[in-house]
């Protein structure tokens, strides 16, 4: 697809954004409902925990949606893979950094840090499956 330009097909982008925004809903409300119904997350950690969760998920779920093959098959670019990797780890720090004081956010505790990896987790796994499936439904 790089090879030469081409028209945007505002139906593909229409049908890709509607797909995936509403898989990244139901993980946004999976993340809400595990922070208030299972961790009791006061409302500091519920700030700090859902930031992380949202800037961590968000820049993994880039290197799954720039491809149409699967995660593990398709090498970024060293410079996009680089800038990923920064983002993820400034944004662990950050609550622990006066600049995190500022924002109002906490240092994570373990629970936490776990529930946003198996949320994460979950969320490429599904985000794989549901990519499969509509790239088999829909022909470029």
């Amino acid at each position: 697809m790089v090879e030469k330009p081409r028209r945007w097909d505002l139906k593909f982008i229409s049908k890709f954004m509607l797909v995936f925004g509403l898989l990244s809903t139901v993980f946004d409300y999976m993340t809400f409902a595990v922070l208030i119904f299972l961790l009791h997350a006061n409302t500091e950690m519920f700030r700090t925990t859902w930031f992380t969760e949202s800037i961590v998920s968000a820049s993994i779920i880039v290197l799954m949606i720039r491809t149409k093959r699967p995660l593990f098959k398709s090498r970024p670019r060293k410079y996009l893979l680089l800038a990923i990797l920064v983002v993820v780890i400034l944004t662990l720090v950050l609550p622990i950094t006066p600049l995190g004081q500022l924002f109002e956010l906490e240092p994570l505790l373990m629970t936490y840090l776990i529930a946003i990896m198996l949320i994460v987790l979950s969320y490429v796994f599904t985000a794989e499956v549901v990519k499969r499936i509509f790239y088999n439904r829909i022909k470029l």
